[in-house]
C-alpha cells in the first residue's frame, strides 16, 4: 500500500512541474513591448541652424582674420608713400651781393614768410627803411643743419651792405636762407604729408582733438556706444550736425583703409577694423597715425593729409610754431575740410574754431581767459601755398629725367627723398616775364605770330642750370622744347668750324684772308649744293675774324671743306654734343638739328675756355632720414685746345661789338665784354642766340611748332629775348685770360703785316706763338728809313 501511495504521489508532482514549464517557456518567447517616444517638432530646423551658425562663425572669424592681416600688413609696413620734394638753390646773403631790398622781400614772400613786427615766430619779417628784419626758419640742408636766427639785413645802392645777427650783435659773413620748394614727385594717389611724431606734437592739438572728436579715446576699445549716444543727443539739441559718434580709431580706419563709400557694410568694416586695431596696437601708435593720416584739404590735384602739412598749407609755418587759436582752427577742419576751409569760408571756420576752444575749456584743457583771448584772434591764414609738382614744369622734367637714370620711379614717389637743385627762382622768374613781354612785342611785326620758345641759362663758371623754359607758357607741361625740340642751329655752328680751323695755327689765324665767294659743293647723290650769304652778296677776300663776326656763309663753307667736315664734327663731339650728325656739306651751316640743351652744352665749353663742364640741374639727393644718397659734384676736363678757344672767344666778343649781336650794347653796359653768336635758318624758320657774360651763359630759340617761317633772324628775335633778361641778371664782365702760348701783336689792316701802335689803323690781335706774320708793315719804318727808301726808289727810277 505504501508503494502504491508513493507511486501515485509522483505523477502528481510531475504534472505539477509540467504545468509550470509551459509558463516558463512562454516567458522566453514573449518580449516586453516599449512604447515609442513621440517625435519633437522642428528638430531638423535646429540642426540646420546649428550648421549655419558654425559655418557663419567660420566665415566670420575667417573674415576677421583677413581684416586682421590687412590691418597689420599696412600698419606694420610702409604706412605712407611720401613724395620726393624738390628744392631750388638757396639764396645766400652776404655784404656786397647785388640784391635789392625789393628782390629780397619777394624771395621772402615766395618762401611764404609773414609780416610780423614782433618776429614772434620763425618765418616772419618786417621792413623798416632800408633794412629788413627777419626771423629765419630751421632747415636741414644736405651738409649741415641751420638753426633759426634773427637778422637785420641792410641795403645800399649797390645791394646788401651788411648783415647783423640780432642775438649776438655780430656781423654775419654769409647766411643761407631756407630754399623754396619748387615741386614734388607724387605717387599715383596724389597725397602729400609732412610726418610728425607724437612726442613733438603740441599739447593743444592733442587736447583739441580729444575734446571735440573722442573724449574717451584712452578708455574705449575702438568703438564707443557712449560717444554715439552723446553725439545723437548733442545733434538733436543743436538741430544739426555738431558732433560725431565715430572714435578717433574709427576715423583713422576710414581714412587709412576704407573708401569714402557710405554704406552699412563699410560702417560694419569700420567698427570691426577699429576693434582689431585697438587690440593690436597701443593708443599712442594709433593717435600718431591719425595725426599724419587725417585728410585736411586739397592743394590742386594733391590731397593734404596730416596736421604737419596742413599747418604749412594754411599758415605757412611748422606745426610746432602755431599758437592756440591757429591749432584750434586746424582741429576745426577735421569735421569738414571743404566746409570749414578758412580761405573760402572764414565765418564758418571761425565759428567752428571757437566751438573747439569752448570744448577745450569744458574739458579743463585751457582756462576761460585763454579761451576768450584765442576766440578774439583773427585767422592768420596765408595766401594759398601751392605745392604743385609743376611749379616750374620744364625744369622739374629735366630733374626727373636725370634722377630716373639712377632711381626707380617708386623710390622717387614714395620714399620722401629731398632733392636739392640748382634752380635760381629769381633768375627763373625774370626770364619768364622777359619772354612773355618780348614775344608779345615781336608778334606785332608783320607775318610774325604763334611763336614758341625755349631757353636755358647756366652759371658760366660751373655749368649749373639756373633757369629753363620749355615753352612760351612757363606752366605748360608736356612737350619740353628745351630738351626735345630738334631744330637746325644755323650759324651757331660757325664758331665750331672756325675753332677747328684755328687749331691749325700754321694755316689759319684771325687775320688769314678767306674767300667769301660763290662755291658749289657736290652733296649726297651727286646733287650740287650752292650756298648763299644771307644778304645774297659776295664779299671777296675777308680776314677770318670778320667772316665770323659778320656771319658770312660762303667763307665758312670754304674753311669747313678745307679742314674737313668729319674733323669739324669731331670738335663738336669734344665740346659735349654726343648726338650723331650727318656729315653733309650743309652741316657746316648748321643744317644738322640740335636741341637748345645741346647747344647750351656746346657753348658752355666755349665759355669754359675749352674745358667741358657737364650741365647740372641737381646738387644733392638726401634720404628722408637726412642721409646723403647722391652728390653731383662739379666736374671739368679739357677737351679742346685752349689757345684756339681763346681766339674764337675774342671773335665772339667782336660779334657783340660790331657784328650781328651789336644791338645788345644799346641796353647793356659797354664794359661787360659780352661774347655771343646769332643763328638763323632757311626761310627764317628758326631764330637762335647763344651768348654769355662773366656770370651767366644763355641760349634762346624762337620758332613755330608747325615749322613755318617766323619772320625773325637771330638778331631780330632770339637776341632781343636774351638782351631783355640778361640785362637784369648779368653784373660780371667777361675777362678772357690768354693761355701762355698766345701772344698779342699789332697788325696793319692794309697788308696784314706786323705793325705798332703808331701805325694808322693798326689793331692788336692774339696769335698762337709762331703763327704771327713774319714781315713788318712799311708803317713801322723810321723817318730816316722811309727817306732812304724814297731816295733809293728815286735813283732807280731816274738813273
Amino acid at each position: 500500500m505504501a508503494k502504491e501511495n508513493k507511486s501515485t504521489a509522483k505523477p502528481k508532482a510531475k504534472s505539477k512541474d509540467k504545468a509550470k514549464k509551459p509558463a516558463k517557456k512562454n516567458n522566453k518567447k514573449v518580449k516586453k513591448t516599449v512604447a515609442p517616444k513621440p517625435k519633437q517638432p522642428f528638430s531638423w530646423l535646429k540642426k540646420t541652424l546649428l550648421y549655419i551658425l558654425v559655418f557663419g562663425a567660420f566665415i566670420f572669424f575667417s573674415y576677421v582674420g583677413y581684416l586682421d592681416y590687412n590691418v597689420r600688413e599696412q600698419f606694420d609696413g610702409k604706412r605712407w608713400s611720401i613724395p620726393a620734394r624738390v628744392y631750388a638753390s638757396p639764396l645766400e646773403l652776404y655784404a656786397g651781393r647785388r640784391l635789392s631790398s625789393e628782390a629780397f622781400e619777394n624771395e621772402l614772400l615766395e618762401l611764404h614768410y609773414r609780416k610780423d613786427y614782433q618776429l614772434a615766430a620763425q618765418g616772419t619779417y618786417y621792413k623798416k627803411g632800408g633794412r629788413i628784419y627777419v626771423k629765419t626758419r630751421d632747415f636741414q640742408f644736405w651738409d649741415q643743419r641751420q638753426n633759426s636766427e634773427k637778422l637785420k639785413v641792410s641795403f645800399g645802392s649797390q645791394g646788401i651792405s651788411g648783415i647783423v645777427n640780432l642775438k649776438t650783435s655780430a656781423q654775419e659773413a654769409i647766411f643761407r636762407m631756407d630754399p623754396v620748394q619748387i615741386g614734388s614727385f607724387y605717387p599715383t594717389r596724389k597725397e602729400d604729408r609732412v610726418l610728425i611724431q607724437l612726442e613733438k606734437t603740441p599739447d593743444y592739438l592733442i587736447q583739441g582733438l580729444l575734446a571735440t572728436e573722442d573724449r574717451e579715446f584712452y578708455n574705449h576699445y575702438g568703438v564707443s556706444l557712449k560717444a554715439i549716444a552723446r553725439a545723437m543727443v548733442a545733434n538733436v539739441k543743436a538741430g544739426g550736425m555738431v558732433q560725431g559718434g565715430s572714435t578717433i580709431t574709427q576715423q583713422l580706419v576710414k581714412n587709412f583703409y576704407l573708401t569714402p563709400e557710405k554704406s552699412l557694410w563699410r560702417k560694419f568694416n569700420e567698427a570691426l577694423m577699429a576693434l582689431i586695431l585697438e587690440f593690436r596696437y597701443q593708443k599712442d601708435e594709433i593717435l600718431e597715425a591719425y595725426l599724419n593720416e587725417i585728410y585736411l584739404g586739397q592743394d590742386g590735384a594733391s590731397a593734404v593729409h596730416g596736421f604737419g602739412l596742413a599747418s604749412e598749407f594754411y599758415f605757412g609755418r611748422p606745426l610746432a610754431n602755431l599758437p592756440l587759436h591757429d591749432i584750434a582752427a586746424l582741429v576745426a577742419l577735421v569735421r569738414g575740410p571743404s566746409y570749414y576751409d578758412p580761405r573760402r569760408n572764414q565765418d564758418r571756420a571761425i565759428k567752428r574754431r571757437n566751438l573747439v576752444l569752448e570744448k577745450m575749456h569744458e574739458q579743463g584743457y585751457i582756462t576761460k581767459k585763454q579761451q576768450l583771448a584765442a576766440q578774439q584772434q583773427k585767422l592768420s591764414v596765408v595766401s594759398r601755398i601751392h605745392r604743385s609738382a609743376n611749379r616750374y614744369p620744364a625744369f622739374i622734367d629735366l630733374v626727373k629725367r636725370q634722377l630716373i637714370q639712377e632711381y626707380r620711379e617708386d623710390d622717387l614717389t614714395s620714399e620722401g627723398l629731398r632733392i636739392f637743385t640748382t634752380l635760381d627762382t629769381q633768375v627763373q622768374n625774370r626770364v619768364e616775364k622777359s619772354i612773355s613781354k618780348t614775344l608779345v612785342r615781336l608778334e606785332k611785326k608783320p607775318n610774325t605770330d604763334q611763336l614758341q620758345t625755349a631757353s636755358v641759362i647756366t652759371r658760366r663758371d660751373n655749368g649749373e642750370i639756373v633757369a629753363l623754359m620749355g615753352a612760351r607758357d612757363p606752366m605748360a607741361a608736356g612737350f619740353n622744347r628745351a630738351l626735345d625740340a630738334l631744330r637746325p642751329i644755323g650759324s651757331l655752328i660757325k664758331p665750331v668750324v672756325y675753332l677747328t680751323a684755328l687749331e691749325y695755327a700754321g694755316k689759319y689765324t684771325l687775320i688769314t684772308p678767306l674767300s667769301d665767294t660763290a662755291i658749289e659743293v657736290k652733296g649726297a647723290r651727286g646733287k650740287l649744293w650752292k650756298p648763299k650769304n644771307y644778304d645774297l652778296k659776295e664779299h671777296g677776300d675777308v680776314p677770318l675774324h670778320k667772316a665770323l663776326t659778320q656771319s658770312y656763309n660762303l667763307a665758312a663753307v670754304r674753311v669747313g671743306m678745307d679742314i674737313g667736315i668729319a674733323r669739324t664734327a669731331k670738335t663738336l663731339r669734344n665740346m659735349g654734343v654726343s648726338r650723331e650728325v650727318n656729315l653733309y656739306p650743309s652741316f657746316l651751316l648748321g643744317a644738322s638739328p640740335l636741341t637748345p640743351m645741346e647747344v647750351t652744352q656746346l657753348y658752355q665749353t666755349l665759355a669754359g675756355d675749352g674745358f667741358a663742364t657737364p650741365l647740372r640741374a641737381i646738387r644733392t639727393v638726401v634720404a628722408a632720414d637726412g642721409k646723403r644718397l647722391q652728390s653731383y659734384p662739379y666736374t671739368i676736363r679739357q677737351t679742346i685746345d685752349p689757345a684756339a678757344t681763346y681766339l674764337t672767344n675774342t671773335i665772339l666778343q667782336e660779334v657783340m661789338r660790331s657784328g650781328t649781336g651789336r644791338s645788345a650794347y644799346l641796353y647793356m653796359a659797354k664794359d661787360l665784354g659780352l661774347a655771343g653768336k646769332t643763328g638763323t635758318t632757311n626761310k627764317l624758320r628758326d631764330s637762335w642766340f647763344a651768348g654769355y657774360s662773366g656770370d651767366y651763359l644763355s641760349v634762346v630759340w624762337i620758332g613755330r611748332d608747325d615749322n613755318k617761317p617766323t619772320g625773325l633772324t637771330g638778331g631780330s628775335g632770339a637776341l632781343q629775348v636774351w638782351i631783355d633778361y640778361m640785362k637784369q641778371i648779368s653784373v660780371q664782365p667777361v675777362n678772357l685770360i690768354a693761355p701762355d702760348n698766345v701772344q698779342m701783336a699789332w697788325i696793319d689792316p692794309e697788308n696784314g703785316l706786323l705793325a705798332n701802335e703808331v701805325c694808322t689803323g693798326a689793331k692788336q690781335y692774339p696769335f698762337i706763338s709762331g703763327s704771327q706774320p713774319a714781315g713788318n708793315s712799311p708803317c713801322m719804318e723810321s723817318g730816316f728809313d722811309r727817306a732812304k727808301s724814297w731816295f733809293n726808289d728815286f735813283l732807280q727810277d731816274n738813273f
